[in-house]
């Protein structure tokens, strides 16, 4: 398995790509592209020609400017479709909905439009792309469409009956030492919160979290240390809205 990537843009968005064939020292296989913010596409070449992969699709963990940016150019130029929340759908072709005025002019004069073929991402569902089978789990609070996308690595010794470790990007929802910013139109931070709660801590201690921005973390590290975390299942964690650590 390959899992790579890079920070993109002005706001240094993480773009990830994975494989279930590939390797750094192996051949090449299908990969999905997740979160192609601004000025990716041209890094996104550059790793699909090194590992030899053959993106299938783009997943979208929500529909913010910084994370969408480079979308619909690169699925058109690999013929592959786009996969969103319904509620972040909107947000392709207009990403003022999800900035405000605030932060138009980060959008200028310039124009959006969407993939020629987008699919809804759907609660609960489990995708299955490039020999992948990703969870899907709606988590609003930073956006009404944000979604967390797990995965179930492999066992690290091969014929291991010993399960792999679990995999979250969890987009915009939870950073190493934070959270999604709430402040922009869609945002709710007793939602981001309860999100957090029913959908991320209950995951094993394990589980590495690939966030949206910064370094990757896991969930027990969060759990330990996060001071928006803090007695999360019974106070509600800390009142503070973070406004713009990381990204939209």
């Amino acid at each position: 398995m390959l899992i790579t990537g890079f920070p993109a843009g002005m706001f240094q968005t993480n773009c990830y790509l994975v494989s279930a064939d590939a390797s750094p020292g192996g051949p090449g296989g299908d990969a999905v592209i997740i979160d192609p913010g601004q000025d990716s596409a041209t890094r996104i070449d550059e790793l699909c020609e090194q590992y030899g992969l053959v993106p299938v699709a783009v997943l979208l963990t929500h529909g913010h400017l910084d994370h969408t940016w480079n979308a619909a150019a690169v699925c058109e130029k690999y013929g592959i479709p786009c996969y969103i929340h319904e509620a972040d759908r909107p947000m392709l072709t207009d990403p003022g909905k999800g900035v405000g005025r605030t932060l138009g002019a980060v959008i200028g004069a310039l124009t959006f439009h969407e993939p020629e073929k987008v699919i809804e991402f759907e609660d609960g569902e489990e995708v299955e792309l490039a020999g992948l089978r990703l969870s899907v789990d709606l988590a609003p609070g930073h956006t009404q469409g944000s979604v967390l996308l797990g995965l179930d690595l492999p066992p690290d010794d091969e014929g291991s009956s010993a399960p792999g470790a679990r995999l979250c990007f969890s987009g915009d929802v939870l950073f190493q030492g934070s959270i999604g910013r709430t402040d922009l139109p869609g945002g709710n931070h007793q939602q981001l919160l309860d999100s957090i709660a029913a959908k991320l801590l209950p995951m094993p201690d394990d589980t590495v979290v690939l966030p949206g921005h910064g370094p990757q973390t896991t969930i027990g590290a969060e759990r330990a240390t996060n001071p928006f975390l803090v007695d999360l299942g019974g106070s509600g964690g800390s009142t503070a809205t973070p406004k713009g650590r990381y990204g939209l």
